[in-house]
């Protein structure tokens, strides 16, 4: 395989991992006013990601410093056309982060309302903008940006509820997959939207036809969606979380495969990658440090992995 090659499945396995980890992480922000009726309990719900969201941050930072090491112009190319977007993004994740933070060292009520409120804005507009950007990047139009905006949104919305029933007990646990099966009225009719609208007319459309795998993906990626659904109502929380993430990384694999191999529009992956040298110190840098990294956030996962109950002080 040729490093450039090589380098694209990596950068579209992390950007998908991120995806996957940070998508339950935003809903479970947004979710979080809804899904509780008191402060034990919204301890309870962001609790829930306590642990683990800033280590899924780290998908994000190195899916971008990847980019920039092994397709400079790729990388530029994103940040410049997308700069205002992203900007937005950042501004989320930075306003997110401080709300998770200072929510528990805060102690009047009005000051961890804004917390709480920092926490919902700033997942809500990068769960968005991610969908909106890679669609407009598929598609070029406004309004395929707005459906893969709607579409992420609501999935992750969906994930978060599920993760939340996945990890908790009580009442908040019962509130949770009912809020999974509310937004699966948004999610699956905005994933036919934009399997049926973002590939039809757009730059994409030769990639699509060409390689019928990409249109296997997308639809695997929705039966996912489905049966996380189908489990949720049913009550097997473990199977449906893994049945959500499935959806997300199918569809991320399908995302990157129809971007292969023109990641954006006039730039092929050759033209946008580093020399050969770089590229071999790349990899010599990340079959090292890739599998600390996996095992250390695997790791984390187990230790935290018990249920969370609702702790009144």
């Amino acid at each position: 395989m040729e490093l450039t090659t090589f380098w694209f499945a990596v950068i579209a396995f992390l950007w998908t991992g991120y995806f996957v980890l940070e998508g339950f992480d935003f809903g479970v922000g947004m979710l979080a006013p809804a899904l509780a009726r008191n402060e034990a309990e919204r301890k309870q719900v962001l609790g829930t990601i306590g642990p683990v969201w800033d280590g899924n941050e780290v998908w994000l930072i190195t899916a971008v410093g990847a980019m920039f090491a092994a397709f400079p112009a790729w990388y530029a190319g994103l940040l410049s056309e997308f700069y205002l977007p992203i900007v937005l993004v950042l501004v989320g994740l930075i306003v997110r982060g401080v709300g998770l933070e200072w929510r528990g060292k805060v102690r009047h009520a009005s000051d961890r309302a804004w917390c709480d409120l920092g926490v919902l804005v700033g997942s809500a507009l990068p769960a968005f903008l991610w969908g909106a950007i890679f669609a407009d990047l598929l598609r070029s139009s406004a309004t395929a940006a707005l459906v893969g905006g709607v579409f992420s949104l609501s999935v992750c919305v969906l994930h978060g509820a599920v993760f939340v029933a996945l990890k908790t007990t009580g009442p908040v646990r019962s509130r949770a997959r009912r809020a999974a099966m509310i937004a699966s009225a948004v999610a699956l009719p905005a994933a036919v939207a934009a399997l049926s609208h973002i590939p039809v007319a757009g730059t994409a459309i030769g990639a699509w036809s060409a390689v019928p795998w990409l249109w296997a993906g997308a639809l695997a990626s929705m039966a996912a969606l489905a049966a996380g659904i189908a489990l949720t109502w049913r009550g097997r929380d473990g199977w449906a979380f893994a049945a959500t993430a499935s959806s997300i990384a199918l569809g991320g694999a399908a995302l990157f495969g129809a971007l292969w191999p023109s990641p954006f529009p006039g730039l092929t992956v050759a033209e946008a990658a580093s020399g050969p040298y770089t590229l071999g110190v790349l990899t010599w840098i990340g079959l090292i440090a890739l599998p600390f990294v996996l095992g250390y956030q695997a790791w984390s996962y187990w230790v935290f992995r018990k249920r969370l109950v609702a702790e009144v002080s």
